[in-house]
């Protein structure tokens, strides 16, 4: 039998300890949607790491690298990373030992005696040994956290190339709808001046004249407005590239591609879930809640830190290091009542751990519909420039035999503003068309694009 009360309530705690021992956080589950085997669509070659590489243009690429330099966006999610890091660090000194040193020397004067000298040195060491794991489950969150930071880093630079990339086409196609609004505005002049011959010479009405005056007015308006565009598209390229607006000069360039890269190889989705930086930055999230979850647990246990010490004095430097005291002890703490907060920090982290599982799911199941959305996109876009090609020459055709007519008094020029009109709607959304063909590409390329190999140079340790 137990001897004494101490020995019985040390009985208490161990027997307490090994049973709390057991209470462990679950394994990290996979996220809670089902993986599709395949994509409705695929190429054959894999698209490159630099995905806006495939364009083969080289204004473009000096433009992405510009921007992944100067970027303040991304030059901010560098220094969070670099902050990440420091945390990592800053957590893993707990699992070392502390010395300290202190040193200090005093001098007393009395009038019956002459003035007293004592120095004091002293050296002392604390330890808290990680019985539970806690200190070390620390350590693990804050490294899931960092690279969960250093996926974030990745994905502003992916989604960064991506809008440069798209800007600069945006530009490039708004530049070819001013070309195109200067041309219809020479033709609906020339249609204009010879209305205006026909008019005086009375084989035209006055309101022949002020129609086709009308369409020229209304196609200076919508050249105007592309004007107004393409600045705003050339300040947001500028503000990109960390530049200020109206302070750079861009690249010349005009029109878009006449024709795609080959459609690359999406590959399956499980490779896509290990691959794009937004998903692994929700994996290590939860990875990281589920070693805070670890710690919580731990957290309930007791802890036991070591300590040393060894000090020194004497009145004078010589005999200084000749007289040493030295400790040795160990502190043994317990929580036994704590109105249920330990408790409570451990329900909290339960929580937050199945949060961050919820919201892993859904960056997956996103990251399927974005790669699936960017596939029947561009595919029924493609099939819409056809129609709209067909529409044109149609639209061509006719507003050519109309013409004829009018001039020959067997239509109206109703019939012939109308299809002038008509030809040059098309025209400007053919340009559209194929800007937004392009659009649906990039979004494609940025769906399954992984991280980025990015070089962490020395513009960015600075800073």
């Amino acid at each position: 039998m137990l001897g004494s009360m101490p020995e019985r309530l040390m009985v208490l705690l161990l027997a307490g300890l090994m049973a709390s021992c057991a209470s462990q956080p679950q394994d990290v589950a996979e996220p809670p949607v089902t993986v599709p085997e395949t994509f409705s669509a695929s190429g054959d070659e894999p698209a490159p790491e630099r995905w806006w590489r495939s364009f083969e243009d080289d204004s473009l690429n000096q433009l992405v690298a510009d921007g992944l330099d100067a970027n303040l966006d991304v030059l901010s999610a560098w220094q969070r990373l670099r902050e990440a890091r420091a945390a990592v660090n800053q957590q893993s000194a707990d699992l070392y030992p502390d010395l300290n040193a202190t040193a200090d020397g005093e001098i007393s004067n009395s009038d019956s005696s002459d003035s007293e000298e004592s120095l004091r040195l002293g050296l002392g060491s604390e330890y808290e040994v990680d019985l539970w794991g806690r200190i070390n489950s620390q350590v693990e969150a804050e490294q899931f956290r960092a690279r969960a930071t250093q996926a974030d880093y990745q994905t502003a630079a992916l989604s960064l190339a991506a809008e440069v990339t798209r800007t600069w086409y945006q530009l490039r196609a708004q530049r070819a709808q001013l070309d195109l609004a200067e041309s219809q505005i020479e033709t609906n002049r020339s249609v204009m001046k010879l209305l205006e011959t026909q008019f005086a010479s009375g084989q035209a009405g006055s309101a022949d004249v002020l129609r086709q005056r009308q369409l020229l007015e209304s196609t200076e308006e919508q050249r105007l407005g592309t004007e107004s565009e393409l600045r705003v598209l050339e300040n947001q390229l500028a503000v990109l590239l960390g530049r200020a607006p109206r302070n750079t000069d861009l690249p010349a360039g005009r029109g878009l591609p006449s024709e795609l890269p080959p459609l690359p190889d999406t590959g399956v989705p499980a490779e896509l879930v290990q691959r794009r930086p937004d998903v692994r930055q929700a994996y290590n999230q939860l990875q990281a809640a589920d070693s805070d979850l670890a710690a919580a647990i731990s957290n309930q246990f007791p802890r036991l830190t070591l300590s040393a010490s060894a000090s020194t004095q004497d009145n004078s430097v010589q005999d200084l290091f000749d007289n040493w005291a030295t400790t040795l002890a160990a502190n043994l703490v317990a929580p036994l009542i704590d109105a249920g907060q330990r408790d409570a920090q451990v329900r909290q982290a339960r929580a937050v751990r199945r949060q961050r599982l919820y919201d892993y799911g859904q960056t997956v199941l996103t990251a399927f519909q974005e790669v699936e959305n960017a596939l029947v996109q561009e595919r029924k876009q493609r099939q819409a420039i056809e129609r709209i090609k067909r529409q044109l020459e149609l639209a061509e055709t006719t507003y050519g035999q109309l013409r004829q007519q009018y001039f020959n008094g067997q239509v109206g020029y109703i019939d012939v503003l109308t299809a002038l009109t008509d030809r040059q709607d098309l025209e400007r959304s053919l340009i559209s068309a194929r800007r937004q063909l392009l659009e649906y590409r990039i979004a494609l390329y940025r769906a399954l694009a992984g991280g980025l190999d990015l070089r962490e140079d020395s513009a960015r340790e600075t800073g």
